[in-house]
């Protein structure tokens, strides 16, 4: 039975709901969505006693007031935003109990761009196509299809009796730093690329522009020049995917990223390491290291593992 939980006093920059995304729909031209960093989004859910899945909050930035209107337990995981309930400092990773009346407040950022509030028992929205994200250009999923509003009400599904006080290992949470290093797999359009190209990608510092979004990052450094054509045959967009248009400036493909796309790739961000590059501020410097899909693939099971791991204690 669905219940009033939150009330918006202040939006935020821009929060919205997102789960792990609207899979299954790329080939009808539908985009995935998604939290930015499904890492922060699956513990954040976990520490509520949700399955991974389960929408939340994903605050961008500057965060939200929100006025609790029924106590409940919630955990916010993910970028530092300073997160305050009634003016003072809660922990983050961790779940914690909210009263009735209480105000859940951000401050300034201090490492990384996005939280996640979850909420125990999870939020009470309709599910599109599978999924109660929302991407905001097709006015889809989440609360009509948009980021908060002022005076919006945030409501709850049944109420679920969750232990406040669980956190995750100190070891397991990441750091957001201004400097990163993002692990690639070349491919599949390295044959488009002259050598020297090739050789700057992999040496080269790149930073991440004002003009980046949750649908791509748009990088500026050294020039990726083309044997030829930046152009290829549209084709579909794999999450991480690093296109380069003619300018010869690479583009990182995020969670609303398109479905297809006409520019070659000279490489893909490997799943690991994509909760960091989401967690990466405009102005950040960003280098990219070449490795095997076999390496790719251990890494994902690693980060896997903790969240395996979890879900079998709470759930």
């Amino acid at each position: 039975m669905s219940r009033p939980l939150f009330q918006v006093i202040k939006p935020g920059l821009l929060t919205t709901f997102q789960d792990l995304g609207r899979t299954g729909y790329q080939e009808y031209g539908v985009v995935v969505a998604g939290a930015m960093d499904d890492y922060s989004l699956q513990i954040a859910n976990l520490l509520v006693g949700n399955q991974r899945n389960e929408a939340a909050l994903e605050v961008t930035m500057m965060g939200p007031t929100l006025k609790v209107i029924e106590d409940t337990v919630i955990s916010i995981c993910g970028g530092n935003l300073s997160p305050r309930v009634n003016g003072k400092p809660v922990p983050m990773w961790k779940s914690i109990a909210v009263k009735e009346g209480q105000l859940i407040e951000f401050g300034q950022p201090l490492e990384g761009i996005r939280s996640y509030i979850s909420v125990a028992g999870g939020f009470d929205l309709p599910v599109v196509m599978g999924s109660k994200s929302t991407f905001l250009k097709a006015k889809l999923g989440g609360l009509n299809g948009r980021a908060l509003e002022k005076e919006d009400m945030l409501y709850g599904s049944e109420q679920v009796h969750t232990i406040a006080g669980r956190s995750l290992h100190y070891d397991a949470i990441p750091e957001y730093k201004k400097e990163i290093t993002v692990r690639v797999i070349l491919g599949p359009h390295q044959n488009a690329f002259t050598k020297e190209a090739l050789d700057t990608f992999l040496s080269s510092a790149y930073k991440i522009t004002p003009q980046s979004d949750r649908m791509g990052y748009r990088l500026n450094g050294p020039e990726l020049k083309h044997k030829t054509s930046a152009d290829i045959i549209s084709e579909a967009i794999p999450l991480g995917g690093i296109q380069v248009p003619a300018n010869g400036q690479p583009i990182i493909l995020m969670a609303d990223r398109q479905t297809t796309g006409g520019y070659t790739r000279i490489a893909t961000v490997i799943a690991a390491d994509m909760p960091k590059l989401a967690q990466a501020t405009p102005g950040a410097v960003v280098r990219f290291e070449e490795i095997s899909v076999d390496e790719a693939q251990e890494l994902y099971l690693r980060k896997e593992k903790i969240v395996s791991v979890l879900e079998k204690i709470v759930l």
